[in-house]
């Protein structure tokens, strides 16, 4: 069963008639249905609050990693471990092709249904989650192959065995071993992009965030909770922080957005995959027609140009 937001109930009502008219043989009144629903889905999603984007990257059927690797990967392989404690399960790392490039993809991983969710830890990697994901981009660096990275989770797991472990480490050798690797790099917010257990695979040439995603230091929650000493106050949150990628373009935090579906990638899942993954070829042909100094010199340009301001 497709789960509906609050203000989607009315395109809930429209696909319900689709639906019934298809089981009709009704071409008419599905024709009809299909029109009043692009009214629609132009009228709701044209003019959406940041509260409500917010809770489209968080869509329970919004695409993980996984369903992308799935769709945009072929002749895969699926690399485990960090070498030095586990394999976690909310970082995946996937060698194979995407349309003829030879490519590694690293994705951080929520999981869906109850025993899932407790196996990917909610999509909160703990530092050898990280560990593996740079052991799998020096492996990528070393054979040549460019790195797409997918980025999906509300933080780094912040619990006692993490913190034992050295999670802050993991994600600043992250942040100093990835803004210096040789292969091509371009990252992606797919969903939720929460403080630097996003950071930790956000270092690339090129870094996007896709339409109906989300971008923060912290979450809107975690935000009202300190302000104001109330979680409930968290649309007032999400409405300063500037959190979307609209509000991240203007800023010039991230290069590009990706144009997801209208109606948002849960609903056309393969649409939105294609068009991660036309994004990814498009930019890393243009990455590789630089040399590698070029490619090196601009992304450093690129990271050190954040937070810069003029008085």
């Amino acid at each position: 069963m497709a789960t509906y937001l609050d203000f989607e109930h009315k395109i809930k009502f429209i696909q319900e008639d689709i639906i019934s008219a298809q089981v009709r043989h009704d071409p008419t009144a599905m024709a009809k249905h299909k029109l009043t629903l692009d009214k629609e889905v132009e009228k709701v999603y044209g003019n959406l609050s940041d509260f409500q984007k917010l809770q489209l990257a968080r869509h329970l059927d919004r695409p993980y990693a996984l369903d992308y690797i799935n769709i945009l990967m072929r002749d895969k392989y699926e690399i485990h471990g960090d070498r030095h404690f586990r394999d976690d399960a909310a970082i995946l790392c996937y060698m194979g092709y995407i349309g003829d490039e030879k490519v590694m993809v690293i994705g951080e991983q929520k999981g869906r249904g109850t025993k899932n969710k407790l196996k990917r830890n909610f999509g909160m990697p703990h530092p050898e989650g990280y560990r593996k994901a740079l052991r799998a981009a020096k492996m990528a660096e070393k054979f040549g192959m460019p790195i797409l990275m997918l980025i999906d989770t509300p933080g780094a797991y912040p619990g006692i065995g993490a913190e034992e472990r050295n999670q802050s480490e993991a994600i600043a050798r992250n942040l100093l071993e990835l803004s210096d690797i040789k292969t091509p790099t371009v990252s992606i917010v797919i969903g939720e992009g929460g403080s630097g257990g996003a950071l930790a695979i956000g270092v690339a040439d090129k870094f996007a965030m896709m339409r109906y995603s989300v971008f923060s230091v912290i979450s809107p929650e975690g935000c009202s909770a300190i302000l104001w000493n109330d979680p409930k106050k968290a649309e007032a949150a999400t409405n300063a922080m500037k959190i979307t990628s609209s509000d991240l373009k203007e800023l010039d935090l991230i290069d590009d957005i990706i144009d997801e579906p209208l109606i948002g990638a849960h609903r056309e899942k393969e649409a939105a995959a294609n068009a991660i993954g036309d994004y990814f070829l498009g930019e890393l042909k243009k990455l590789k027609a630089m040399s590698e100094d070029e490619r090196m010199d601009a992304r450093y340009t690129r990271l050190t140009s954040h937070g810069a301001f003029s008085e």
